[in-house]
């Protein structure tokens, strides 16, 4: 998402909008952009992402996700996951439903097909923040 902006800012030449508000600093958005559209998620799965409780908590209990734990769906970890994306719920039904490795391989499916998550999630399931 973040190379598509780059992309378009570049596209629409918005850098004239440093010279009219001067506390935006369009080469410092840019260059954001320019770091998040070059980052990869080294995944949880991998062992990447940030350190947290529900990677510890799975780990210890032997788990590959915390989707593969009978008390997600009431998990103190989980709450923040479930509560802003609740498509995990579905997740967690899916994987009770198919397994786990099947669960994986229809969102790489999903992935291969051109499938815009984060455009999906957005208009489907992510809490609506309104901006103040």
């Amino acid at each position: 998402m973040a190379g598509e902006l780059k992309r378009l800012i570049d596209t629409t030449r918005y850098d004239w909008m440093e010279s009219v508000i001067k506390s935006f600093k369009f080469s410092e958005f840019r260059k954001g952009l320019e770091w998040f559209s070059q980052t990869q998620c080294p995944m949880c799965m991998n062992g990447g992402g940030a350190p947290c409780e529900n990677r510890k908590c799975a780990a210890g209990k032997g788990l590959q996700s915390c989707l593969l734990c009978g008390v997600y769906l009431t998990c103190k970890n989980t709450v923040y996951q479930r509560e802003t994306y609740p498509f995990v719920i579905e997740n967690y039904n899916r994987v009770e439903e198919v397994g786990f490795e099947r669960h994986l391989e229809e969102e790489e499916e999903r992935a291969k097909a051109g499938v815009d998550l984060m455009g999906h999630l957005e208009r489907r399931c992510c809490k609506v923040v309104k901006l103040e």
